[in-house]
């Protein structure tokens, strides 16, 4: 995110209530590498032509502007670790956009605030009096994070030596609301008015605002946007901008991005665009109309006064169809006629399980209503279940640690009896105890250590929570497994409160002595940990499922599953049915969680031949990969090009990727257009141009091959590598998909690009590309809408040591995603599945290192 991993309490409440299954490793952990060992930039995953700062964590970038023959380059940055914290601007400059100089810290966090995102400009006219007219300053408009209340407020830093050295404005902060959800300016000059723009979002709210002023000090509010498009998660890091069509300057459309995190189009963090026009006061996103989904037959639209031949189990949904809300209840909207299934009877405490009679699948897609909480299906989770018996090590009942002993002040003296004060609630626990870190927040820290015992059965079993900081990183937030006094096993939370069973098998370590320790060592945000019912067993602990979901069940086995937004407003849905086609299938409607929206609503399941598209799959996106967020754009760039840039992670996962001594990347940066295509206005991307400068010459190069239901080498071992730029024409022929697969090699790895002829969709699928499981957002699928031009599919592939970013078409459909493959992994093969393409042309550079 952005700014927004403000506050402790804001950002418990912006990264999602999903209860996601604890991450575990079962195995002993493996040595950590120690910084140093390896020469930077060179490690395992280190990008050779991403920007990456040498150390610690980075998130969004920041500043984006042109001066004095240099781009710059400012980014959210902790310069105290590797994960989220002590939020401050990095700084690097790069005179072309590829290679990249990294310079000292810019903006610093102190005791009273964090620097949070926002932008920069150059004052040419000196309207601020920070500089002159022959020295103009560099401005900086960010939003400052006050420590003590939490409250977000736009305030500046001024340079006069070209960015190196930055003054803070003693008469900070130059907008102030009183919010706590009011961040990242992008201001521009409007030379219409002569005067400032800023852009700003109000995060919570779905709203954008737009501030002018003379100076950068004095604001006057102009109007608001807003909500629109897709409204699932917060909205951060706005950015408006100017932009001929198709190249023609009298036709001149105002592009408003607008990232939100999570409910992006692939999950999480995304960036959406609106177009429109902009007056000088007012931006107005044209009219895209009113949806109409596919017609199709109706299998359950709950208009009666009972559930007819579904059945429920538990006392969530109640002995009927709802006619809305329910009592307690928010109001309820977005549902067909008068009734549909809502699970919120008895608030969310109450869980329960709606299934549809068997029917044979005979369409070709299920569409529905969805909306409640975002608990997603979690494969390998037990719909119910107690854990296996064992003798119990700990409970935390009793109002003490007993004889566990602690450091520091994150434990308090006693176990929590469950949610803590400003704590988001806290689930899935035994009894009335647990071990809860968050007794002052997210900024205290300590250990809790229990005595010596004997492991005598298999496996150590326990409930845990809390914040996702592994052992190994600068500052965890794990239950460990201590045996002669080093860590052997090690366990972590999901940046989520809901509590869910791990396990650690020990038949390797039996009659060992052994002691486990809790660890919150991480004041930055989830920098907590809850623990309860450690114990010795026999057998392995299952997790137990806490979704809230609407799962489609084939031989007896979810094979699609949708949640809801963590709103009371129904949207659509569709399960692709194509592969099960005769095979008989139930629906379940799952509320099996009773923590914060923990209730499921559902209504018109449909059968269609077309699938109906939700607000978030009709929403435009500059990106519809995992990994492309806080997208800005440079101010001041030469010749009038709008270059744009992505923080290329994802907050569903970013403080768990497994590099180090850093942790996060910039996307490529990206030159934008707008272009007609199919008869619609289009946002398009493609990389910069200066990145050609990195081809090595004489790629190789394959022409005229047609593939038949197979996979085979693109060309042979000179295509191979880990740094790659791929250009490659292909015309439709019969094959249902093909494509290319990059970073392939020994057991299986691969990353495939593809493009899927019945559903007309460029995809990335990531599941088999290497180190997948250290979340379970992670692995997946992502697709982006591309229909072929005159029979032909062109895609640009950028191939890097930990990401794919692939440019289908004319830029319209981009999918950016990181990839953690063995290095050995170096492999590109092109493939067609049922039936056969031809390869018109496909030529691979091998691209030299940005680093000096």
């Amino acid at each position: 995110m952005s700014s927004g991993r403000a506050s402790r309490q804001a950002r418990i409440r912006m990264m999602a209530a999903v209860a996601t299954v604890c991450a575990l490793s079962a195995a002993p952990l493996a040595p950590q590498a120690v910084a140093g060992d390896t020469p930077p930039y060179t490690e395992t995953y280190r990008p050779q032509f991403h920007f990456t700062p040498e150390k610690n964590w980075m998130n969004d970038p920041n500043g984006l502007v042109y001066y004095k023959g240099e781009y710059h380059l400012f980014y959210q940055y902790n310069p105290n670790g590797s994960s989220w914290g002590d939020m401050s601007w990095g700084h690097a400059v790069s005179t072309d956009l590829v290679h990249w100089k990294e310079l000292p810290l810019a903006l610093s966090h102190d005791d009273e605030e964090m620097v949070f995102s926002g932008s920069a400009v150059v004052d040419r006219d000196n309207t601020t009096g920070f500089g002159t007219r022959k020295n103009p300053p560099m401005v900086a408009i960010y939003t400052g994070l006050d420590k003590d209340t939490g409250i977000q407020a736009q305030s500046l830093a001024y340079s006069t030596d070209r960015g190196r050295t930055w003054t803070k404005y003693q008469g900070n902060p130059v907008i102030d609301i009183g919010s706590k959800e009011f961040r990242d300016p992008k201001v521009q000059w409007y030379e219409p008015t002569k005067s400032w723009l800023m852009t700003v979002s109000l995060s919570t709210e779905h709203k954008v605002r737009f501030y002018s002023s003379k100076n950068l000090k004095d604001w006057d509010l102009l109007s608001e946007f807003g909500p629109a498009g897709a409204t699932g998660g917060v909205w951060e890091c706005p950015d408006l901008f100017p932009l001929a069509v198709d190249g023609d300057k009298d036709n001149i459309k105002w592009v408003l991005v607008v990232n939100i995190n999570p409910g992006g189009i692939a999950g999480g963090s995304a960036a959406q665009y609106f177009l429109g026009d902009f007056d000088g006061k007012k931006f107005t996103a044209e009219d895209k109309g009113t949806y109409t989904p596919p017609t199709g037959t109706v299998m359950q639209d709950f208009e009666n006064t009972d559930f007819g031949a579904w059945t429920t189990t538990g006392t969530a949904f109640g002995a009927g169809p709802a006619a809305g809300a329910v009592a307690g209840q928010g109001t309820v909207d977005g549902f067909d006629g008068k009734g549909l299934a809502n699970s919120f009877h008895g608030g969310d405490a109450t869980t329960g399980i709606l299934t549809s009679p068997e029917f044979t699948v005979d369409s070709r897609y299920l569409n529905f209503k969805v909306g409640g909480g975002r608990h997603p299906h979690e494969s390998g989770t037990l719909l119910e279940g107690d854990p296996p018996a064992g003798t119990v090590l700990a409970d935390f009942e009793g109002g003490s640690y007993g004889d566990w002993t602690t450091t520091g002040q994150a434990f308090g003296s006693a176990p929590a009896t469950g949610t803590l004060p400003d704590q988001q609630e806290v689930s899935g626990f035994r009894g009335g105890g647990l071990v809860n870190s968050y007794l002052n927040g997210d900024s205290a820290t300590g250990t809790l250590t229990s005595p010596e015992f004997t492991l005598d059965k298999d496996h150590v079993n326990f409930l845990v929570g809390g914040g996702n900081h592994p052992t190994g990183s600068d500052h965890p937030t794990a239950v460990e497994l201590l045996v002669d006094g080093q860590v052997v096993r090690s366990t972590t939370g999901k940046d989520g409160e809901a509590l869910n069973w791990a396990s650690w098998n020990v038949k390797d370590l039996a009659g060992k002595k052994a002691r486990i320790r809790i660890v919150d060592d991480n004041t930055g945000g989830w920098g907590h940990i809850n623990v309860d019912h450690i114990m010795l067993s026999d057998a392995e602990a299952q997790p137990v499922s806490q979704e809230t979901s609407v799962n489609l069940v084939v031989d007896g086995q979810v094979v699609r599953s949708a949640t809801g937004a963590n709103s009371e407003a129904l949207d659509w849905a569709s399960f692709d049915l194509r592969p099960y086609a005769g095979k008989k299938a139930r629906i379940q409607i799952v509320d099996l969680n009773t923590a914060g929206w923990g209730h499921i609503l559902a209504d018109r399941f449909t059968a269609a031949d077309a699938p109906a598209r939700s607000a978030v799959q009709r929403a435009d996106w500059a990106d519809y990969g995992k990994d492309y967020y806080a997208a800005v754009s440079w101010e001041n760039a030469p010749g009038g090009k709008r270059y744009m840039i992505g923080w290329m992670n994802n907050w569903d996962y970013s403080g768990a990727i497994p590099t180090s001594p850093w942790r996060g990347t910039q996307s490529i940066p990206r030159e934008m257009a707008l272009r007609t295509i199919d008869g619609r206005i289009r946002l398009t991307g493609k990389p910069v141009g200066s990145l050609e400068s990195l081809r090595q010459s004489g790629p190789p190069t394959a022409s005229g091959v047609t593939v038949e239901s197979t996979t085979q080498p693109l060309i042979g071992p000179a295509a191979q590598g880990k740094a790659l730029d791929i250009e490659a024409t292909f015309s439709l022929e019969d094959a249902e998909r093909f494509g290319l697969k990059v970073r392939t090699g020994a057991g299986g790895e691969e990353t495939v690009i593809g493009y899927d002829t019945t559903t007309q969709e460029l995809y990335v699928d990531r599941t088999r590309s290497g180190a997948v499981d250290f979340n379970s957002t992670f692995p997946g699928v992502q697709t982006a809408p591309l229909k072929a031009e005159n029979g032909k599919v062109k895609l640009r592939i950028l191939v890097d040591w930990s990401s794919v970013e692939v440019f289908g078409g004319s830029g319209e459909a981009v999918i950016t995603d990181q990839i953690f493959p063995d290095p050995a992994a170096q492999g590109v093969q092109v493939f067609a599945e049922n039936g056969s393409v031809r390869l018109d042309r496909a030529r691979v550079w091998h691209l030299d290192s940005a680093h000096d």
